[in-house]
């Protein structure tokens, strides 16, 4: 099995997923998962870009065999194939021109014809050939596609397949256009047959906009006298509209998932479920290699697979809530050195349990512990308490009693009794208003031990003085 992604973006989760499958089938067979960076298209392809396919691939748990192959660098080899089909008489020149092409298929398009090639240079007799040579013409090179053929696999997503030449569009152009007497760049459809056969590949698990191509690269195959592979096409991800998820739905990569706060245990989980049914009794929490165990395309969906971004945020609360505080603060960590927040490692993973059970995302881990790192403003409703009967005069007899340095719980009940004896107010009163006066705000985590966090350093103390 291989993995074959253009480094001309960031890991997609399209792409993503293909690799989840990709490595879970080859643990299942005891087989290899290779990789392979198809970056034949030089003006789009990135270092960054490869960099970025490579991390996300490591981030998601997907490790692979052996050193990743680099397309590029095997363009010799496409080329001597090329040349074999030339030399077989299975592939030939065509001259054919931009505009030529151009005005072929504006004449097809007014007739309501499909785009295809009409195999005008098909067959050149070297007098015509020559012409085209003495006026300058560049060549592409084409693969000789026969309409009458039939071209048929068994596919282990969507079973039996047929396709007839005749809808293949015409003799397929293998090699970019060059002076007559080079071969051009050669193109998609020709270098993954010869780096499929050069890899042993056995399986090509890819996506079912893929289809089309299997048909025109099977002809290719036979033609090189190499074994073609078993081919799975896998439904494609779909937006809640039912559409081809794109960047138009927001977040489609990887590394923006990443930095919106999922995690890898949870992304990759979810990507599993993007398709594959898993048996009953499994549940649909569970590790990639507890996949891997039990996975096979006989539970593999035709249908395209809808994101869920409700399933998707219940997998990463699960994820978040089974980490230990320590754990957590290992997640959360980086975020909060990244804003300049520092404390005792102790106090943080106090901070950690407190937060822990509410966490969708890491984000959510940031944006819950800013109130401990940097004191809040007042919102409305906390500002609406404050103002309230009672509040500041419970507030006032709370810091008379208030002591210097930590606390523990038993001793934050009782000053908590004697304030609201003092006040002459009952208890909901001190405490939303304490709420308030803590957290700028009447919502937040258990009120208690964010007090008993705040306390050792003076901090709970001068919130509440201020609202004074």
């Amino acid at each position: 099995m291989r993995l074959a992604p253009s480094p001309t973006g960031t890991l997609h989760i399209g792409t993503a997923r293909t690799a989840v499958f990709n490595w879970l089938f080859a643990r299942r067979q005891g087989g290899q998962f290779l990789l392979r960076i198809e970056d034949t298209d030089k003006e789009r392809s990135k270092p960054e870009y490869t960099a970025n396919i490579l991390e996300g691939l490591q981030w998601l748990g997907l490790t692979w065999d052996g050193e990743p192959v680099v397309q590029s660098a095997r363009i010799a080899e496409h080329r001597q194939a090329i040349q074999q089909l030339l030399n077989s008489g299975q592939a030939y020149r065509c001259y054919a021109t931009e505009a030529e092409l151009t005005a072929m298929r504006e004449q097809q398009a007014a007739e309501n014809r499909a785009p295809r090639y009409d195999n005008r240079h098909r067959d050149l007799t070297p007098e015509q050939e020559q012409a085209f040579i003495a006026e300058g013409r560049e060549a592409t090179i084409r693969f000789r596609i026969d309409d009458s053929a039939t071209i048929t696999w068994t596919d282990l997503v969507r079973g039996e397949m047929r396709w007839s030449g005749a809808d293949l569009g015409g003799d397929m152009v293998i090699a970019r256009r060059a002076p007559a007497d080079q071969i051009g760049d050669p193109l998609y459809n020709l270098v993954v047959v010869v780096d499929d056969a050069a890899m042993a590949i056995t399986h090509v698990i890819r996506g079912e906009d893929h289809i089309a191509n299997t048909a025109k690269q099977l002809l290719l195959y036979a033609a090189l006298g190499a074994p073609a592979p078993v081919f799975a096409h896998t439904p494609l991800i779909l937006n809640q509209e039912g559409r081809k998820l794109s960047k138009r739905d927001g977040v489609t990569s990887v590394s923006d998932f990443r930095a919106q706060g999922y995690t890898a245990e949870a992304l990759a989980n979810y990507m599993t479920l993007l398709g594959w049914s898993p048996p009953e009794g499994m549940g649909e929490r569970f590790s990639l290699a507890e996949a891997a165990a039990v996975f096979d395309f006989d539970r593999v969906n035709k249908a395209g697979a809808r994101f869920d971004w409700d399933k998707l945020n219940w997998l990463n609360s699960q994820v978040l809530h089974e980490l230990s505080p320590a754990q957590l603060l290992a997640e959360l960590q980086p975020l909060w050195t990244a804003q300049g927040w520092s404390a005792d490692p102790d106090w943080l993973e106090q901070l950690c349990h407190l937060l822990g059970p509410s966490l969708v995302t890491l984000q959510d881990g940031l944006e819950q512990a800013r109130p401990f790192f940097e004191r809040p403003e007042l919102n409305d409703a906390a500002q609406q308490q404050l103002a309230s009967d009672g509040a500041r005069p419970a507030l006032a007899a709370l810091l008379e009693r208030l002591p210097e340095g930590a606390l523990d719980a038993d001793g934050a009940q009782t000053l908590l009794g004697e304030a609201v004896a003092a006040a002459g107010v009952k208890k909901g009163v001190l405490m939303k208003t304490l709420r308030a006066a803590l957290l700028g705000s009447l919502q937040g985590p258990d009120l208690l031990t964010t007090w008993l966090l705040l306390q050792p350093s003076g901090e709970a103390r001068q919130r509440i003085a201020r609202c004074l």
